[in-house]
């Protein structure tokens, strides 16, 4: 298993005058834990998971263990001279996977999240959800110890989500430790292990919530089986949210809706 992530008196400002953006952060991710970071716009989430992820230095403290890391940001860059294949073999080689791994899993998680269509689209001629798609298939078919993912589901169709938050629980539960910002609770994989907050340069742990309002706030979930071709699916999702849901799996014309069904009740944050 792969050691715990660390952060050491981490402290980021992006020159010798400007402000610090972060300063004396001290964290620790377990292997096989699930953390969510909070934190209003401009607080400092995306340095932080980018620091996590080894996308640049600290300023200050050090940033130590959590294995072999993979990183969804929160936009891919604006120009990227390839087309989905050719941008995913070289990201695969970045993860250190040869070419047949590469070819293999890349194919997998791209027809897993509804993407395969586009293997040889440009990267600049894809939606926002495509490109998302694209993002978490190289971080995904990576053998990562740590995954990194900011505002990944943002662009996502509902389908997609639930992979997703299927896949996330897969890995979690193989040991590996997750870290994401979702400031739209668009995760339904459960209840992470730990929540933090970036308040005023620094992480504070989030206050445990309320046993009370948590059973207030339970809800029904629907289950909703489909074929996405000839591949049968299935995901759950809150029943306020099933709607939209269902409009956007009808949309697509490779989907037949099979059955919906609540099943219970699923306790949110």
């Amino acid at each position: 298993m792969a050691e715990p992530l660390e952060l050491h008196g981490v402290g980021k400002r992006y020159g010798p005058r400007s402000p610090w953006v972060l300063r004396g952060v001290d964290l620790r991710l377990a292997p096989g834990s699930s953390t969510r970071i909070d934190g209003a716009n401009g607080s400092g989430k995306s340095t932080l998971l980018a620091l996590m992820a080894g996308i640049g230095r600290p300023t200050r403290g050090r940033v130590v263990g959590g294995g072999r890391r993979a990183y969804v940001p929160e936009r891919l860059p604006a120009v990227l001279p390839f087309d989905v294949r050719g941008y995913l073999d070289r990201l695969g080689a970045v993860h250190g996977l040869g070419a047949d791994a590469v070819a293999r899993r890349s194919t997998y998680w791209l027809e897993r999240l509804g993407a395969a269509a586009w293997a040889r689209t440009p990267m600049t001629a894809l939606s926002k959800g495509t490109a998302q798609k694209v993002a978490l298939t190289q971080a995904l078919m990576a053998d990562a110890d740590l995954l990194v993912l900011d505002e990944a589901w943002n662009g996502l169709d509902a389908a997609s989500r639930a992979v997703l938050d299927e896949a996330l629980e897969e890995r979690v539960g193989d040991g590996v430790a997750v870290v994401f910002v979702d400031h739209q609770r668009m995760a339904r994989s459960g209840r992470p292990t730990d929540v933090y907050r970036v308040e005023r340069t620094a992480v504070v742990r989030a206050p445990e919530p309320d046993p009370v309002a948590a059973l207030a706030a339970r809800t029904d979930v629907v289950e909703i089986e489909y074929l996405d071709g000839d591949v049968p699916r299935r995901f759950r999702v809150q029943a306020h949210a099933s709607d939209a849901a269902l409009r956007d799996l009808l949309a697509s014309p490779d989907c037949h809706v099979r059955s919906v069904h609540t099943i219970g009740a699923l306790a949110v944050e």
